[in-house]
């Protein structure tokens, strides 16, 4: 590899864990910057579950809540969108209410598949209601919500980080590798 593409890598790895520092300190700048983000995926979240909805009530009884789910988010989407300030204040409840409706969306699809005979489907009703719980507590306490939102993204991106300048080093060794097979070759062929 190119010393230059490997200084490169090793500088997008620095710069993605300060960024993760900083989205740990600066947890109100993170959901300011997330904003636009969270809204684009979101309404391609549920754009995708409404197609899927759609290509699968025959198959699935309870579209209708799938549906709602669908519409909701596709509602949530655009308005993070269309609204990055609200977004940042909103985005702790708002979140746990998206949490809160897709847990218990799930909770009700997992009887669905028991009916169609997954033998897991009681994993899926306990991580429903899981998500039903910590949604709820999520909603109780925004303040909490909104700094554990910015603690996980930090963490993420300083993960990433750490993962380009380990993936460096791993590249190194294998370029050495590389190079001690290649004087064994021209020592053996001589």
């Amino acid at each position: 590899m190119k010393k230059s593409t490997k200084i490169w890598l090793a500088i997008t790895g620095i710069l993605l864990i300060a960024l993760g520092v900083i989205c740990i300190i600066r947890p109100a700048d993170t959901l300011f910057a997330t904003a636009w983000l969270i809204g684009l995926l979101t309404l391609f979240a549920g754009i995708s579950k409404l197609m899927f909805t759609f290509r699968t009530q025959a198959f699935l009884p309870n579209s209708g809540t799938r549906a709602l789910s669908a519409i909701l988010e596709i509602i949530v989407g655009i308005i993070f969108l269309a609204n990055s300030l609200f977004l940042a204040i909103s985005l702790p409840t708002i979140f746990a209410m998206w949490i809160l409706i897709e847990s218990v969306v799930i909770t009700i699809d997992s009887f669905d598949y028991k009916k169609v005979g997954f033998s897991y489907w009681w994993v899926i009703l306990l991580l429903g209601i899981c998500g039903i719980v910590l949604s709820i507590l999520g909603l109780r306490n925004p303040d909490v919500t909104a700094v554990t939102l910015s603690t996980l993204i930090g963490i993420s991106i300083i993960s990433v980080g750490c993962a380009y300048i380990l993936a460096l080093a791993g590249i190194n060794k294998f370029e050495k590798k590389i190079d001690n097979f290649r004087k064994e070759i021209t020592a053996d062929l001589q």
